[in-house]
């Protein structure tokens, strides 16, 4: 069975990267009303088995209750065996798809038979991700390429790339039609994933703009976590390169966190080390992410507020922020030290927990019953948090759950944790087992798993409060 990494590094971006979840708690909410429940929405397909959110961090669920993902369709994939650079060897087409209003859209791709997928919403509308390009071949890779695109008002526009290069994605957005993400261009780079140079774009007004580095071949290229942030002022946050001399322990260069603004990208600096990167934004400018320690050998979560502040850990060698609400309050997850009765006679493992940090103190979340490990995903200005907790039968010397992985998404609020599988009303024998985002409404979305197996994306409506009854 391949090993399943109880870090769950993300590094599904390659394009981004060199290449971006304890004492167990289950108790129901101190809130005087009781604990939330929900009503659980199947968002269904668009004719063919599977649907799909994105990663965490990303935004696909908006104030409006709009989920955007990726769904199959009934159309046999052509290029199933050679995919794009973000496309799984699906045997259907899976488009972008919107739900909306009870409604399942087909927000389409680009002209032929091509895939696509929307990775964040705004409350505006304007929806983000990627659609592949069957008809251009990449050169570089020997697959279709795959091009930035923004759909708004039930058009989709192809963003283009930086310098004629063969691959960009959008990753985010804001209400004024701004999108961020990656594009590599032509110009050789021995650091680029794909042998030239990856930018972070601005693309505003029709125009693709490369934000240019911090002295380096490349900017929103990562050792962690593929992440391109930005906010309602338009300032954006992500990491770049600040020279072109490897370093001894991490092999490439120095990398740091920044955050544009007003036309000028600045750095944010690191804890020490010699790679970091800005993983959250929010409306006042505060950013969030993790940078490595001196030496190189553990990182810690930092939130920067005109300087950067070590959040710590909760023993262990690292921690790593995710998110963070305009009341800068950051969620994440962050070491313990900790004997793991599972492993080998004698073998020490740092697990880790969830945790929000506010007012200078780092609190622990906890887990649901049972469990070994767990990740805070998402926060909104409640100090709502959703993530998801996992129990590994058997943890191996890498960190890694060398043996099947039990997942449960949680929401964490006033002090406790619920496992969300028992908020759902009536009960369902969908599991919710990962979770995205949580917005202001308390909505939830994210991929859960079917009794066959298959994963459908997912909408959970608070009810049995303020009138709305629960049940279909």
């Amino acid at each position: 069975m391949q090993a399943i990494h109880c870090w769950a590094v993300p590094r599904a971006f390659a394009l981004l990267l060199g290449g971006v979840l304890l004492n167990g708690l289950m108790a129901s909410s101190s809130d005087a009303a009781g604990p939330h429940h929900y009503t659980l929405i199947d968002l269904g397909t668009l004719g063919g088995p599977q649907s799909s959110t994105s990663e965490a961090q990303a935004r696909v669920l908006n104030m409006r209750g709009t989920v955007v993902g990726g769904a199959d369709t009934s159309t046999p994939n052509p290029s199933a065996a050679n995919p794009c650079l973000f496309c799984n060897p699906d045997p259907f087409l899976s488009h972008a798809a919107e739900w909306r209003g009870g409604v399942v859209i087909d927000l389409g791709a680009l002209p032929g038979a091509n895939s696509s997928f929307a990775g964040g919403v705004t409350d505006s509308g304007v929806v983000v991700g990627w659609s592949s390009d069957n008809a251009h071949a990449d050169p570089l890779l020997g697959v279709p390429q795959m091009h930035a695109v923004l759909w708004r008002s039930g058009a989709m526009l192809d963003l283009g790339t930086l310098g004629g290069g063969y691959e960009s994605v959008a990753l985010a957005a804001n209400n004024e039609s701004q999108v961020v993400g990656v594009s590599a261009n032509l110009v050789p780079d021995p650091f680029g994933p794909l042998g030239t140079q990856n930018r972070v774009f601005l693309w505003q007004n029709g125009a693709m703009e490369d934000l240019g580095t911090l002295g380096g071949p490349d900017a929103g290229l990562l050792d962690l976590v593929g992440v391109v942030s930005i906010n309602e002022r338009g300032n954006v946050a992500a990491c770049s390169y600040t020279n072109a001399v490897p370093n001894p322990v991490t092999g490439t260069p120095t990398l740091d966190p920044f955050v544009w603004q007003h036309g000028s990208m600045r750095d944010l600096g690191t804890l020490g080390g010699t790679s970091g990167c800005a993983t959250a934004l929010n409306n006042r400018g505060q950013v969030a992410g993790y940078s490595n320690l001196n030496g190189d050998l553990a990182f810690h979560a930092f939130v920067w507020d005109g300087q950067l502040v070590d959040l710590g850990t909760f023993g262990g060698e690292r921690s790593l922020a995710l998110g963070i609400n305009d009341a800068g309050h950051v969620i994440g997850r962050a070491d313990v030290m900790a004997i793991c009765a599972a492993c080998a006679p004698g073998n020490q493992e740092q697990l880790h927990h969830p945790f929000i940090w506010k007012d200078g103190v780092m609190t622990d979340l906890g887990l649901v019953a049972g469990d070994t490990a767990g990740t805070a995903y998402s926060i909104n200005s409640k100090d709502q948090v959703v993530g998801r907790t996992l129990q590994c039968t058997h943890i191996a010397g890498d960190d890694s759950c060398d043996t099947a992985v039990v997942y449960h998404a949680f929401l964490w609020e006033h002090g406790s944790m619920i496992d969300l599988q028992s908020l759902i009303d009536p009960a369902s024998d969908i599991t919710v087992n990962n979770v995205t985002t949580i917005n202001e409404r308390g909505e939830i979305a994210g991929t859960a798993l079917l009794p066959n197996g298959e994963t459908h994306a997912y909408l959970l409506v608070p009810c049995g409060e303020d009138g709305v009854a629960c049940g279909k």
